[in-house]
């Protein structure tokens, strides 16, 4: 198949269902040859932060002259984007290639009477021949949800486990509690390696300290607090960490954990046969850059966009809105899933706003309607408008905001690319 019609057979796998565990995404490996088996892994979950952790490991990696492969979901700008290596992503040609290999499979699995893997797992799949076949130096991979059952947690022991900040999201599938849903993601430990997170909440902080007790693997702490932010602005900032002066492009309150995080990896990883230099980390903190997480795409007005869509983001976000825009004028716009816990990120939020618009993400089951969300926004902010349209929004809201306004976009990553394309075109124009 071409790689259209290997994109086709991904998404026509949606209408199989899934099973839950482990057991078919090892039958399919295992058919496969076990891929996964060949390269070296750190493994990152939780539930903010994997994607700019993993920038920032990614670049400094490159720089330093590792041959790095990165998986991740989902992406913003391209399907491809989800598994590359050295920079690149990989072809459609390769990508098909490896999905009519894994086609092959499943008929025989399927012939046999076992389930149909998942699209989730039919990506993976592909992600670890790609993997094999580049010969990375080691892979950086998300967890696409939880950990214990993620497709991608059939890796033996990783290098290093890595746990970002853990907050509520998915309470369908991970559970109600932050125990409950530490413990899932807490899966990703296993004996051999090694564990290192963030400050967590004390009921996260003991599910941790448990399964690293249970699986004797030593439990690395990187503390935010340890970091003095020196400059700050929406367009990056600058920290003091262990005596030395860092600067990340990346904006958002939240980024210096990310980046402390992401030093204590680097600083684990010398190691494991893997050393880099402060030089390397400060070049490689510097440039790397990480779209759709309180990104700039205009200045006046001021136009930002975040992939802000669960409680912890949205606590996030606010302290980012009260650190950078206190006393302006700001406008939303929002789009969200119907089974994400919308009504939280609009309580966390809404009060800084001056006008918001919804808008519904584009070619998705699990989008809310753009005037169901205003109805929902009605009960804490009573001034909402329902637009038809991403288009529309960002042309209503230019037709509202003065020039030294700001705007942000939030909520799903999924619609976050198209809107960007619309926002750079409009800010092309002006220029």
């Amino acid at each position: 198949m071409d790689y259209q019609q290997s994109r086709a057979y991904i998404r026509d796998a949606e209408q199989y269902g899934s099973v839950l565990g482990l057991a078919n995404m090892k039958e399919l490996m295992s058919r496969l040859g076990n891929p996964q088996d060949d390269s070296r892994y750190i493994h990152i979950a939780g539930t903010n932060g994997k994607g700019s952790v993993i920038a920032y490991l990614y670049t400094v990696l490159t720089e330093a002259g590792y041959h790095v492969g990165r998986y991740i979901s989902p992406t913003i700008y391209s399907y491809r984007e989800r598994m590359e290596a050295g920079g690149r992503k990989v072809s459609r040609d390769k990508f098909a290639g490896y999905i009519t290999r894994i086609s092959n499979v499943i008929n025989e699995m399927t012939a046999e009477g076992l389930p149909h893997p998942t699209p989730f797992e039919i990506e993976t799949a592909a992600a670890f021949l790609f993997f094999q076949e580049e010969k990375c130096d080691l892979v950086l991979l998300e967890v696409g949800m939880g950990g214990d059952m993620d497709a991608t947690n059939i890796i033996k022991a990783p290098l290093l486990a890595v746990i970002v900040s853990i907050s509520p999201d998915h309470q369908g599938f991970l559970g109600n509690t932050l125990s409950e849903i530490a413990e899932k993601k807490a899966g990703i430990i296993k004996h051999g390696c090694e564990a290192v997170t963030v400050v967590q909440q004390p009921e996260v902080r003991k599910v941790l300290t448990d399964t690293c007790n249970r699986e004797k693997v030593p439990l690395h702490i990187a503390d935010r607090n340890e970091a003095r932010v020196v400059e700050a602005d929406c367009f990056g900032q600058k920290f003091c960490y262990q005596e030395e002066t860092y600067e990340i492009s990346l904006a958002g309150a939240y980024q210096t954990e990310n980046a402390v995080l992401a030093l204590k990896t680097l600083e684990l990883l010398e190691n494991r046969g893997l050393p880099t230099t402060i030089a390397q980390r400060k070049q490689g903190l510097k440039h790397t850059c990480w779209g759709g997480r309180f990104t700039v795409l205009g200045k006046e007005p001021l136009f930002i966009v975040d992939g802000a869509h669960n409680p912890g983001a949205a606590d996030m976000l606010a302290a980012s809105i009260r650190r950078y825009f206190a006393g302006r004028n700001i406008y939303y716009i929002m789009g969200v899933f119907r089974d994400k816990d919308y009504r939280t990120v609009i309580e966390k939020t809404h009060s800084y706003a001056g006008k918001i618009l919804t808008i519904q993400t584009p070619d998705n089951p699990r989008a809310l309607p753009a005037e169901e969300l205003a109805e929902t926004v009605k009960e804490y902010h009573s001034d909402v408008e329902a637009m038809k349209s991403i288009s529309a929004a960002v042309d209503r809201v230019y037709e509202l905001a003065a020039p030294e306004d700001v705007i942000l976009a939030f909520g799903s990553l999924s619609f976050i690319g198209e809107l960007t394309k619309i926002v750079q075109n409009k800010e092309r124009i002006k220029s």
